[in-house]
C-alpha cells in the first residue's frame, strides 16, 4: 500500500466538521475552486457525493475528473482520503 500524505493523515485523524474542500488530500487551491464553483464548498459536501456513489472508487474518481478535471493521482488521493475517513468514523 502506498504511503499517505500528511494532509491525508491530518484529515483522517479527526471529525470532518466544517473543513473546506481543500482539506481533502489531492485537492489543492485550483481543484478546490472548481469544486466550490460546482456547489461542493465543504469537505462534507464532497463526502455526501462519495456516499451517494456508494463509495465506489471508479464512480467517484470519474465524477471528480468530470467535475474538476483532476488527474488520476489527485482523484485517487481524494478517494482514499474519504474512504479512510469513513472507515474511521462511520
Amino acid at each position: 500500500m502506498s504511503s499517505t500524505s500528511q494532509k491525508h493523515r491530518d484529515f483522517v485523524a479527526e471529525p470532518m466538521g466544517d473543513k473546506p474542500v481543500t482539506a481533502l488530500a489531492g485537492i489543492g487551491p485550483v481543484l478546490g475552486e472548481r469544486l466550490e464553483e460546482s456547489g461542493f464548498d465543504k469537505a462534507y459536501v464532497v463526502l455526501g457525493q462519495f456516499l451517494v456513489l456508494k463509495k465506489e472508487e471508479e464512480l467517484f474518481v470519474d465524477w471528480l475528473k468530470d467535475t474538476t478535471n483532476a488527474n488520476k493521482k489527485q482523484s485517487g488521493d481524494c478517494y482514499r482520503c474519504l474512504r479512510d475517513w469513513c472507515d474511521a468514523f462511520l
